[in-house]
């Protein structure tokens, strides 16, 4: 398996160069030269896997330059700190209405399932090339914890995760910076997460920096954070019972449209997802774009569900050259006119792949409050947006993306309860190390030179 860039003027590579590369040499997303189809008798061989035994027959057809032997230990590594047996269980509230729980790994967020494996795979790589390297990434909350836990303490490697300042909820902001390794470096952007993001991709996109300090991506452009987030649609969709298979409508709760995208690519292999809904919070982007075509920067204003105070989504690039028919000229003249306006008209969107909806932050308390008094479970704020327009016609399976215990002061302003977890309640006695910078890409690449490995 090769993978191309989106934007068609980089050399393809193998899966493990193109990981360890990260944001393609010409500014684009590295995506599957051709993407595998998956027959009903394939399907069906794999309803009875466990996750582990499942994310390895769905990986080797990806990860085709690691021996399977080598493929089977890294996933095996990377799920052995989840908490639950079924890693991410489905839980009933009633007949129509499931929750996919991904909050059970190192961090109690959905991005543990990938980021544990890239830092296991980028473990693998400084072993057996013998080299280093230095990992960067922009969060909004959640990805830059699960990317630092992915490779605390790892030999050989060095993680600089931006975040911004005071955007972040402080036990997000706890988990990066309470570490105490040596190895990881938490710095704050006064700015907001836009501004982190454009950083990372204009340092990964200076070659001669990139090359220098083996410079690699954690944010959800490196493609094997897409494919890991694959698995669990595929493990959810196995569980349901055949009549919710055929009918459900998953409800992902998304900023950067990673988490989406890796349904909406599972079925483009041929897994048979009914179609899925795009939940967002008041910073409304991918719901201004689905419902009507329009793609507008606007403000990000500050919401409870931080992890969603995103404009722009970086892997729409990837969905974008699927349905530009896979034509690296068109997406370049799409990003070009995009980034010099901040505006694009699409048409023709699958309407019946996808819906979506908007929840402001009083509706996410409110919907607190709703979905625990009636079905006595308690949600984080971004789900919260899941629940949003539940269908009424058709089964929804919600994707739970963090646990409620990493928002504290929501849970406990909309329903009174206390929401805690034991590794959450350690962080708070640990001091906090971080590097307050400007949002400027100048002093951030000096901040990378003086720490990198």
């Amino acid at each position: 398996m090769r993978y191309v860039s989106t934007r068609g003027q980089a050399p393809s590579l193998g899966f493990s160069d193109a990981v360890a590369t990260g944001l393609a040499p010409d500014g684009g997303l590295f995506v599957p030269e051709s993407l595998p189809q998956f027959t009903a008798a394939d399907i069906r061989a794999w309803s009875k896997l466990d996750y582990p035994a499942l994310c390895f027959e769905f990986l080797r057809h990806f990860a085709t330059d690691i021996p399977e032997g080598t493929l089977q230990s890294i996933i095996s590594r990377s799920y052995s700190k989840f908490t639950h047996p079924d890693i991410a269980p489905l839980v009933r509230l009633n007949d129509d209405l499931l929750v996919l729980e991904l909050f059970h790994g190192p961090t109690l967020a959905f991005k543990d399932f990938a980021l544990q494996l890239l830092g296991n795979l980028y473990e693998q790589q400084c072993r057996d090339r013998g080299q280093s390297i230095n990992v960067l990434g922009a969060t909004s909350g959640d990805t830059g914890s699960a990317a630092i836990h992915g490779l605390l303490g790892k030999p050989g490697t060095a993680i600089f995760i931006l975040y911004p300042e005071g955007r972040t909820s402080p036990l997000q902001e706890r988990q990066m910076a309470c570490t105490g390794a040596s190895n990881v470096h938490a710095i704050a952007i006064q700015g907001t997460f836009d501004d982190a993001q454009a950083i990372v991709k204009e340092l990964l996109g200076d070659q001669a920096f990139r090359l220098r300090h083996r410079l690699s991506a954690v944010n959800s452009i490196n493609l094997a954070r897409i494919l890991a987030q694959c698995v669990y649609y595929l493990h959810a969709w196995l569980r349901l019972p055949a009549r919710v298979q055929a009918e459900a409508e998953f409800v992902v709760p998304t900023g950067n449209f990673g988490n989406v995208l890796a349904g909406w690519m599972l079925q483009k292999m041929g897994v048979p997802l009914r179609g899925f809904r795009v939940a967002t919070n008041q910073n409304d982007i991918l719901y201004r774009l689905f419902t009507t075509g329009d793609y507008r920067v606007t403000d990000v204003s500050p919401s409870l569900a931080p992890s969603m105070d995103i404009q722009v989504s970086s892997n729409f690039e990837r969905f974008l050259y699927y349905q530009a028919g896979r034509d690296p000229a068109r997406v370049r003249e799409i990003m070009h006119a995009f980034k010099t306006s901040g505006h694009h008209r699409f048409e023709n969107f699958d309407r019946d792949t996808f819906t979506a909806s908007r929840c402001t932050d009083a509706e996410i308390a409110q919907i607190i409050r709703d979905v625990y008094r009636r079905f006595n479970y308690i949600v984080d704020p971004h789900t919260a947006c899941g629940f949003k327009d539940i269908a009424t016609d058709r089964p929804s399976v919600v994707l739970s993306t963090a646990s409620p215990a990493k928002f504290p002061e929501t849970i406990r302003s909309a329903i009174g309860i206390e929401a805690t977890h034991p590794s959450l309640e350690a962080l708070k006695s640990r001091p906090l190390v971080k590097t307050l910078l400007p949002a400027d890409t100048a002093q951030v690449r000096v901040f990378v030179d003086r720490h990198a490995v």
